[in-house]
């Protein structure tokens, strides 16, 4: 027999470390190659973690909740054979106990400097994770309250529930501190934590508590407008002609490609043509630096079935045909709706289009996705009575319009960059051949 340390896998280049939201099996389980065997989060995604072999769980490191940096052991499997199967990311604890242990406490302190720690840490050099350093900000619980807290987590960690049961008896439970230092960071940390206003709830009401996801989606919202001088732009925009171009060769781009041919595609492609004429749209901000994008990576902003959003993204979206952009949409798009993105394929966008018109809207005025300066909003497309002018004079005609809302950062885009982008957006569509062929 011969025991396979199952590790956390690595998730994207700015993935550092992801949350235990649960275990799918248990010690004593026989495990299937390739069969998920843990559900983990990250703050871009969530995904399942397979097993690489075949064999029995005889050992579980971690427990839900726990947050674990990429590469560790989370997980012991016993396959059939006579040697020991060991991870190539790091060495075996059993060879080299105090190597491992050296390499833990790298791996801890590279995390800990590439955080944003509370404050900063003691002499003691212990190791906080994000969401029990986010519960202590606050909360206003002060490093040196943190120190004192005995941790109930591996290695003597405190875990979130430690430092829970820590703010609910607190003011029960008498803490060590020294008085100079507790009397200038704990008003500190108290002024800075979020006010609260109490909600009544009355036997009728029902309470339900925000989805991991829902709670960092509520958080990029409130970060973004606290950063960004939101600015919206509005026009309306002439597509007749897309509609009966659409309608004329849709049943033969299926047949011919094997994809629904949408107007999501066409719009995406038409955003990211005039991206590549205002590239001081395609920007992002970086204290009194502007950081001008090279590349331009469209995200797309899709609805999940629980009702919150997530934003895959199209890289090189200037490079694509209409039917590559036809094939990227309809992919992203199958893959958001059934949790199956990779992390890389939900960062580094550098603009983002949300369609409002999905759900019936005429406009919205979305918010823009950090640290990226614009967000376009597509309306729905109706039928409606317009002005059309003609060498024999105006008559009212039936057509198909549409409305497209701008949000911009007034920190970098003023408002005739702002305002000629959509305008030259509105062109390029209304310019549509109806002729040509896809």
């Amino acid at each position: 027999m011969a025991r396979f340390e199952l590790k956390l896998p690595k998730m994207g280049e700015s993935v550092a470390e992801a949350t235990i939201t649960s275990w799918l099996k248990e010690v004593g389980d026989i495990i299937e190659m390739d069969e998920a065997i843990v559900e983990i989060a990250t703050d871009k995604v969530d995904s399942e973690v397979p097993s690489e072999v075949e064999g029995t769980l005889v050992e579980i490191l971690f427990e839900k909740d726990d947050v674990v940096e990429v590469g560790a052991t989370i997980a012991v499997i016993e396959t059939e054979g006579g040697e020991v199967a060991a991870s190539t990311t790091e060495p075996k604890v059993e060879e080299a106990p105090k190597e491992a242990v050296e390499i833990a406490k790298e791996v801890e302190k590279t995390i800990e400097e590439t955080t944003t720690p509370i404050v900063k840490n003691s002499e003691s050099g212990k190791f906080y994770s994000p969401l029990v350093r986010n519960i202590a900000q606050t909360e206003g619980v002060s490093m040196e309250e943190l120190e004192a807290i005995a941790g109930t987590g591996k290695d003597g960690r405190v875990t979130k529930n430690d430092i829970l049961s820590y703010v609910e008896n607190r003011g029960n439970t008498p803490v060590k501190v020294a008085e100079p230092k507790a009397a200038v960071a704990k008003p500190k940390m108290q002024k800075e934590a979020p006010k609260v206003v109490p909600v009544s709830v009355n036997g009728e009401d029902e309470v339900i508590e925000m989805s991991r996801m829902g709670k960092l989606i509520a958080k990029h919202m409130v970060d973004s407008v606290q950063t960004s001088a939101h600015v919206q732009s509005f026009i309306e925009i002439d597509v007749t002609n897309i509609v009966k171009w659409r309608n004329k060769v849709k049943d033969a781009f299926l047949k011919r490609e094997g994809e629904k041919l949408t107007f999501t595609p066409i719009l995406m492609q038409a955003v990211a043509s005039t991206i590549k004429k205002f590239p001081l749209i395609n920007i992002a901000v970086d204290g009194d630096h502007i950081i001008k994008k090279k590349n331009i990576n469209l995200g797309m902003a899709a609805a999940l079935p629980d009702g919150n959003l997530i934003v895959p993204v199209i890289k090189n979206a200037d490079q694509l045909n209409l039917v590559g952009m036809t094939k990227a949409v309809n992919d992203l798009a199958v893959r958001a709706r059934g949790n199956q993105l990779k992390p890389d394929e939900i960062q580094g966008g550098t603009y983002t289009v949300t369609n409002v018109g999905s759900f019936g809207s005429v406009m919205g005025t979305p918010i823009i996705n950090q640290p990226q300066v614009a967000i376009l909003a597509l309306g729905a497309i109706r039928k409606v009575p317009a002005v059309i002018e003609t060498p024999d004079g105006d008559f009212i005609g039936i057509r198909q319009k549409m409305f497209v809302s701008h949000s911009y950062d007034h920190r970098v885009v003023n408002g005739a960059l702002g305002g000629m982008f959509i305008k030259t957006l509105k062109e390029t569509l209304e310019a549509w051949d109806v002729n040509q062929d896809f």
